[in-house]
């Protein structure tokens, strides 16, 4: 009675996990901020696209193909050339994702990679058609027109093949060896230039004080001396006379200055 009540037992307990088995190999989950695409053995791939959640599917028959629908960043860096035949390195970081309900079209035509066969081939193509209308120096100098016009080509080439860019951004830009060069000396011309005329203004207005100065003694000399042709010797006097008084005040003020009475030939004891 007891083997054959544990042979039931068993054999529930069997069932039981074969169902759960099956109904587990029937269920799938598509996390938030991916959809699924829903290959079937019979009818192919199927244009209904599945949202986030919880669900069924015939097991061996079907098989969920999970997307990750959130935007995900990319660097694509490229080497091309100027309208002026110069060297450019450029990168270029693209945020992209996928439209939802293209996606059973993506897997068809593209595959789950879509990325790494689109993104690298078109950012090229667009980069260098964009670059190839700028010289070197109109890269530096109009950098946001040319990353607009990189944004607004891509954006439309992206969207052929199934893809939003949110957001597309040049974010390294150098040249070659030569053009980096000639910049550098190009930029120690100026300076030297600058230099060089800052040297010359200096000249010209130490130019300018000198004459400004000759011309002020030339005058002064002039008023002298029609003040002498006028007055006779009594400027002369007069001069003396100012002169004499503002020596004999700075010598009052001094401590270290003796005085003798008129005639005296040797100094006085005078007291403390």
């Amino acid at each position: 009675m007891a083997a054959k009540l544990f042979e039931a037992v068993g054999k529930f307990g069997l069932g039981l996990a074969v169902a759960g088995g099956v109904v587990n190999s029937a269920l799938y989950n598509v996390d938030a901020g991916h959809r699924a695409v829903i290959f079937d053995r019979f009818r192919g791939v199927q244009d209904i696209v599945v949202g986030e959640g919880t669900h069924f599917l015939i097991p061996w028959v079907q098989k969920p193909i999970i997307f990750d629908c959130r935007s995900r960043p990319r660097n694509v860096p490229v080497i091309t050339g100027s309208k002026d035949l110069q060297n450019v390195n450029i990168t270029l970081r693209i945020l992209f994702r996928p439209v939802a309900n293209q996606l059973p079209r993506i897997f068809t035509s593209i595959g789950e990679d879509y990325d790494e066969r689109v993104l690298p081939s078109i950012t090229t193509e667009i980069l260098k058609s964009v670059v190839a209308r700028f010289d070197a120096g109109e890269l530096i100098t109009q950098r946001e027109l040319v990353s607009r016009q990189v944004s607004d080509d891509l954006t439309e080439r992206a969207a052929t093949f199934g893809l939003i860019l949110d957001d597309v951004s040049l974010t390294h830009l150098t040249f070659g060896k030569e053009f980096t060069e000639a910049v550098e000396a190009k930029q120690v011309a100026q300076q030297e230039a600058e230099r060089a005329r800052f040297v010359v203004e200096k000249a010209e207005q130490q130019k300018k004080a000198a004459i400004i100065s000759a011309e002020g003694d030339s005058k002064a000399a002039e008023l002298i001396a029609n003040s002498l042709a006028t007055a006779g010797d009594g400027l002369i006097e007069l001069r003396k006379l100012e002169a004499a008084e503002d020596i004999a005040y700075q010598l009052s003020r001094s401590r270290n200055i003796t005085y003798l009475p008129a005639g005296q030939s040797v100094l006085l004891q005078l007291p403390q």
